[in-house]
């Protein structure tokens, strides 16, 4: 009896053994930003709803302290996947601001693989203060937090503060301590920002019982001055912000962000994954509305993504696929499939 158990073990070994790799389980390391900002909350719940639909993959969320933190850390191997934006792709492209010198530890390049939503960022100032600071010229010199130095959002804000030549102090400070921070006068301006035009981010929540903040709205001509440099614009109901933010509509700068894995997952598992996602977008939307985007039009949201980034680093071919049979793709970006 014992024998033939043995027989019967060796036999299953043998099988696992001899199968495929590709019915194995591969983990995948998602980096994305830290815990409190949006794109970790949304992360875990997509890597969740993947977890279950894809079960050949396990997917771990690793918290960074923000998302080019993930996009270098894939470039070096150190993570799977990455939590990317078409601004972070722009300074690793012409190597510039935070990825200036980065290209020589570059071991594999970055690809689009999914685009999620949009963050749109601004500036609030304690509401108190609002007859001192009515646009945002009138921060020139003063005290800001633009977001922490990894944040995307800062690097959006400040590329803008600089089209506007608005010069400023930049201060650095722990999310947690944001409101505290605002509400003492230690800084006169924070970071604000949504995300998907629905939700804003953890932190700000909590930032918001700590000071009594009012979003600091560009002036028309401010506004104007950046729609000319290429900068989109969005107006906000205030009520996304769950709170009295003391404006009648919140103006705020969008870009694009994203899920991306590299050619490590085969273009077959990568389409495969945007169908699922498009098909189960409305559940994903109910449990964090920073979907809201892709539950209303997945596919014309992927093509706004791309069309953000396609020539600044390669699409991967899965995500070519999917925008092929979706009727979004163009030929233009033929040749900025990721081989």
């Amino acid at each position: 009896m014992l024998k033939r158990a043995f027989a019967a073990l060796a036999v299953v070994l043998m099988g696992a053994l001899s199968a495929p790799a590709w019915s194995q389980v591969k983990d995948i390391r998602w980096g994305t930003g830290p815990v409190g900002s949006v794109g970790h909350k949304s992360l875990v719940v997509l890597a969740d709803f993947l977890n279950h639909a894809m079960p050949k993959y396990r997917i771990t969320v690793l918290p960074t302290p923000g998302a080019v933190t993930t996009v270098k850390g894939y470039a070096t191997g150190e993570y799977d996947a990455f939590y990317g934006s078409d601004i972070a792709f722009h300074e690793l492209a012409t190597d510039s601001l935070r990825f200036k010198g980065f290209k020589s530890h570059i071991k594999r390049m970055p690809v689009q693989s999914f685009w999620a939503f949009t963050i749109e960022g601004t500036l609030g100032i304690l509401a108190r203060n609002q007859d001192k600071y009515k646009s945002w010229s009138d921060l020139a010199g003063k005290r800001v937090f633009t977001c922490p130095l990894p944040f995307d959002v800062r690097a959006q804000l400040e590329r803008a503060l600089a089209a506007l030549d608005i010069k400023f102090e930049y201060v650095q400070l722990d999310l947690s301590t944001a409101g505290s921070q605002l509400a003492s006068g230690a800084i006169d301006a924070m970071c604000i920002y949504t995300g998907a035009e629905k939700t804003p981010a953890p932190w700000i929540t909590e930032a918001s019982l700590a000071a009594d903040w009012a979003a600091l709205n560009p002036s028309a001509a401010e506004i104007a001055k950046l729609e000319k440099q290429k900068f989109s614009v969005v107006e906000l109901d205030p009520s996304v912000f769950k709170r009295d933010v003391h404006v009648k509509k919140v103006v705020e700068l969008p870009f694009y962000f994203g899920f991306d894995v590299g050619l490590e997952i085969p273009a077959e598992d990568v389409y495969q994954m945007l169908k699922l996602i498009e098909q189960h977008a409305p559940e994903l939307a109910k449990a964090d509305s920073g979907f809201a985007q892709i539950a209303q039009n997945m596919a014309g949201f992927q093509r706004r993504g791309v069309e953000s980034s396609w020539d600044l680093v390669p699409i991967h071919p899965g995500l070519a696929r999917y925008m092929r049979e979706k009727g979004v793709w163009e030929t233009k970006w033929d040749g900025r499939i990721a081989k």
